[in-house]
C-alpha cells in the first residue's frame, strides 16, 4: 500500500487569472467531445476554460495562464453589456433609441420618433421595465422574421412549418428537418438586411442541410446581397447578444 498516493486535483467549477493588474474570474467546463483544452469568451458572460473528459487540473490551470495575454486582448474587444434599463440607449432595426419609463403600470411599449433621439416609451415598475420591453422585441422580431421567412421560402420552393424566438446564447438560428425554424430574437436590434440574411440562411437549410458550397449558393440564390448580413454579424454580433443581457 501506497502511503504516499495523492488524490487526482479537483477541477473547480471557476478559477481567476490576474489580467492587466485585476482579477478575471473564469468558468470551468468539462465537455464530452473537447479533445484539448480550450479558452473562450461566449457572446455573453465571462471567459470559459474548457477541458476534456481525460483533463488534468494543473495541465488546465497551465494553460490558462500561458493564455494570459490572448485574454487580454480579447478582453479589451469584449462586449458590453447592456441592460433594458430606464436611460439606456439600444438599436431596433439598427436605429438607435432611448429607453424610457413612462410610469405607467399599464400599456404597451410605444415608439416616439418626434424627439430628439427615437424613443422606447416603456409602462410598468422599474423592475419589470426590461421584462415588458424584451417581450415586445420577441414580437416584433416575430413579425419580421416571419414576413422574411416566407419571402425567402417562396423563392426556394420550400415548406416551413413554424417560426419560434429563443434566446439562445451564441447562436442566431436553427432549422429542422421537418420545417422548424427558430430565430434569435435579438436579430430586430439589427440593421433589417442582417435579420433578412439569417432568415434566408435558415431557410436554405431546408434544401441543404450542412454548409456545403451547394448551401452558400441556395444563399445566394435568394439573397445575392448575402455577404454584407454575414460580414456585419461577424464585426458586431458580439455586441448584438449582450444588449438585454441579465
Amino acid at each position: 500500500m501506497n502511503l504516499f498516493f495523492k488524490a487526482k486535483p479537483k477541477i473547480p467549477a471557476s478559477t481567476e487569472i490576474s489580467v492587466d493588474g485585476r482579477l478575471v474570474s473564469v468558468t470551468v467546463r468539462i465537455h464530452a467531445r473537447a479533445r484539448s483544452y480550450r479558452l473562450s469568451i461566449p457572446h455573453s458572460g465571462g471567459p470559459v476554460l474548457t477541458l476534456p473528459p481525460h483533463g488534468r487540473w494543473p495541465d488546465a490551470e497551465a494553460f490558462l495562464h500561458r493564455q494570459a495575454n490572448w485574454l487580454a486582448a480579447r478582453l479589451k474587444r469584449a462586449a458590453v453589456q447592456v441592460s433594458f434599463a430606464d436611460g439606456a440607449v439600444v438599436p431596433l432595426r439598427g436605429i438607435d433609441h432611448a429607453i424610457v419609463g413612462t410610469g405607467r403600470l399599464r400599456g404597451r411599449v410605444e415608439l416616439a420618433l418626434d424627439t430628439e433621439m427615437p424613443t422606447l416609451l416603456v409602462p410598468g415598475e422599474p423592475a419589470h421595465q426590461a421584462r415588458r420591453l424584451t417581450d415586445w422585441l420577441k414580437e416584433q422580431a416575430a413579425i419580421d422574421l416571419t414576413r422574411q421567412t416566407a419571402i425567402h421560402a417562396t423563392r426556394l420552393g420550400v415548406t416551413v412549418k413554424s417560426v419560434k424566438m429563443r434566446s439562445q446564447s451564441s447562436r442566431w438560428g436553427s432549422c429542422s428537418s421537418s420545417g422548424n425554424l427558430n430565430y434569435n430574437w435579438r436579430l430586430v436590434l439589427a440593421p433589417e438586411f442582417v435579420l433578412d440574411y439569417v432568415a434566408a440562411h435558415e431557410v436554405a437549410h431546408l434544401v441543404e442541410m450542412n454548409h456545403s458550397a451547394a448551401f452558400w449558393a441556395t444563399v445566394a440564390r435568394t439573397l445575392p446581397d448575402m455577404e454584407r448580413g454575414r460580414a456585419w454579424l461577424k464585426a458586431h454580433g458580439r455586441q448584438l447578444m449582450a444588449y438585454g443581457a441579465e
